[in-house]
């Protein structure tokens, strides 16, 4: 096959989130007590999905399923909503037993998570490129 018949692909996807989940925890606690919940959920969801990578790398599918669900409700209580939707796309991926689909959707939450989970929040609502 030549060289000029290969395309690259460009990866270009939305990483969206809802600032209301977090708003409600602010009113609801105050600034101070607010800022360590969610600093605390947002180490904790980091810490799952490093978790979870570690496992995938060495192909340790038990309990997958379960970390997977975990690590959407997480996301969905912290209004991070795209991660949230591929972490379940990513379950059903496993369910099916579709190897590719996995690898395929696996790599896309990656890419999510480490978006979302970025330190720059003028990321947010770009397109990746």
């Amino acid at each position: 096959m030549a060289l000029e018949n290969v395309v690259a692909l460009p990866v270009r996807e939305r990483v969206r989130q809802d600032s209301e989940p977090i708003a409600t925890i602010y009113r609801n606690l105050g600034t101070s007590s607010a800022e360590q919940v969610v600093t605390r959920a947002l180490g904790e969801l980091a810490l799952t999905m490093a978790g979870l990578a570690a496992q995938v790398r060495q192909r340790d599918m038990q309990d997958l399923a379960r970390q997977l669900r975990r690590l959407q409700r997480m996301a969905e209580n912290l209004g991070m909503v795209s991660l949230g939707l591929v972490a379940g796309d990513v379950r059903e991926c496993l369910d099916r037993s579709d190897v590719t689909a996995f690898a395929a959707v696996w790599a896309r939450l990656v890419r999510i998570a480490e978006r979302s989970l970025a330190p720059d929040k003028g990321l947010l609502d770009q397109t990746f490129n």
